[in-house]
């Protein structure tokens, strides 16, 4: 028989006799405070009642606070000047520091040097980050660009406006197109994509590990394991030891440390592959749109340097389809018509059955009555019950353009790529990378990942690629402030380089 634990109750005359003692050193600590002259403050107990001027009084008390408030929110919006004042300045010697070494690199004699670049990228590109000067200095400052596409509608996110900036620079660099999430399409529908876009650039199909280890919380997964959460699909990555070799082979051609800059649209996955690469939580993401807003330097080892950018701003005269998708809208106050439209425009280009049951709704007439079903089904209601249209609109955005909807676009029939992608300039980008090996790593991945079955994936008709844009005046106030920054850099001596997210591996 097993042995039961002992009791912990006590004796009325044991307890009693603590209580005692308890009561004791109590009295004792207050005599010694006494002693001490500690005593508890007294309160405040106002203004009597029958003070003369009692009203005036309170009056001059409360205007009294009300300048201290006044005064204490004055110091805190100083404050937050000068830190504001102390960012930008700092920001400004980084992008001075990163362009003096870019410039080194092009050397003298090069028929471009750093500022004519600029201007070059300006005028051919005309794409633009929230700050067109960090997207410049990307371009300048990188060996190779990985434009990075969403694996559901990769014409979608090609820019011709970056692509031919980078082909047509005269610098020798290397544009890599970067498939991601390409566990969410099918896997012959993500076959047919690498071989269509494998005759125009390298193209490596990428899944990354969307929940990445933060350094000040290394068991956070580990924990999670242990209340019996399945998290290989979020932590695990494919493709990149395929990635990393591919921009390993070109460091060595060049036996140099090489930069990789990182573009693209908004949410197809920039920060995660850098973080994915790197192992650990580098760079910021999220579910909202332009979450990265300047350049950031992570070192993935001796050999490699991947630059984050900001995304691109998608041009106002693309469609509605692909301003919904590629453009950067305010969550808290976004424009209801073009979130409308936008919404509208998703609806019309994917099958009505697909939708249904996609969302497990029944059959609807127009995009206002589809909008009304689903908010009745998810509970988005105004006061009295009334479906809030403009709030489930914008949920709508957010799941096609994160990663829970799962959709695929067809690749267009005919091969017929820009006119910058000339056999000539398909034959550079090809440069010192091997195709053969590059399309056997391509099939391990897609062998390896988890995609979604066909039947339950929506059919989805891409709107073809996605022009980018900036506005002249502000191309002319960046590029102004640039050749201030140059000529007040030229007799500075050398900086340190940008603060590092993470230590080297």
């Amino acid at each position: 028989a097993e042995l039961r634990k002992a009791s912990k109750r006590l004796t009325c005359h044991k307890r009693y006799k603590i209580q005692k003692k308890i009561r004791e050193h109590h009295r004792k600590v207050r005599k010694e405070a006494k002693k001490r002259g500690h005593r508890k403050p007294k309160k405040d107990p106002g203004i009597p009642g029958a003070a003369p001027f009692k009203e005036e009084l309170l009056r001059e008390a409360e205007q009294r606070k009300q300048r201290l408030e006044a005064l204490k929110q004055k110091q805190k919006l100083n404050r937050q000047k000068e830190h504001e004042k102390k960012r930008k300045l700092d920001a400004k010697k980084n992008a001075a520091k990163i362009t003096e070494t870019a410039k080194g690199k092009v050397g003298v004699g090069h028929d471009f040097d750093s500022l004519k670049f600029m201007k070059h990228c300006q005028m051919v590109c005309s794409v633009l980050f929230e700050s067109s000067l960090f997207l410049m200095q990307v371009l300048e400052a990188s060996d190779v660009v990985l434009e990075v596409l969403d694996a559901r509608d990769p014409m979608g996110c090609r820019c011709p406006q970056l692509e031919e900036a980078v082909v047509c620079s005269g610098h020798g660099k290397k544009l890599v197109l970067v498939l991601n999430k390409i566990d969410l399409v099918p896997k012959e529908n993500l076959q047919k994509w690498l071989d269509y876009l494998n005759k125009e650039l390298p193209t490596v199909a990428f899944k990354s590990a969307t929940l990445t280890k933060d350094k000040s919380m290394p068991d956070l997964v580990t924990k999670r394991r242990r209340a019996n959460v399945d998290l290989s699909s979020s932590t695990e990555c494919f493709g990149s030891k395929c990635l990393l070799r591919l921009l390993q082979e070109y460091a060595t051609t060049q036996n140099k440390v090489i930069q990789v800059g990182v573009v693209g649209f908004p949410n197809v996955g920039k920060s995660s592959i850098i973080n994915s690469l790197k192992g650990v939580r580098a760079c910021n993401v999220g579910m909202t749109r332009g979450v990265t807003v300047s350049m950031q330097i992570v070192h993935i080892d001796k050999q490699r340097k991947m630059l984050d950018s900001p995304s691109i701003i998608a041009d106002p005269s693309n469609s509605a389809l692909a301003l919904a998708l590629r453009s950067i809208t305010d969550t808290e106050e976004p424009d209801l018509a073009a979130v409308l439209e936008g919404a509208d425009a998703i609806l019309n280009h994917c099958s009505k059955q697909q939708l249904m049951l996609c969302y497990t709704i029944p059959d609807f007439s127009n995009t206002e009555e589809f909008l009304t079903l689903l908010a009745q089904k998810r509970g988005v209601l105004k006061k009295g019950g009334i479906p809030d249209i403009e709030n489930i609109a914008k949920v709508l955005l957010c799941d096609w353009t994160g990663a829970r909807i799962r959709y695929h676009s067809q690749p267009p029939e005919s091969q017929t790529p820009p006119p910058y992608l000339t056999e000539d300039k398909i034959a550079e980008m090809w440069d010192s990378f091997n195709l053969k090996k590059l399309e056997q790593e391509n099939t391990t991945t897609v062998q390896a990942v988890k995609s979604p079955n066909p039947a339950s994936s929506i059919i989805f008709q891409s709107a073809g690629m996605t022009n980018g844009t900036i506005e002249e005046n502000q191309v002319t106030e960046e590029a102004t402030e640039w050749e201030d920054m140059q000529t007040s850099n030229e007799g500075e001596e050398e900086e340190e380089d940008f603060t590092e997210s993470d230590e080297e591996e």
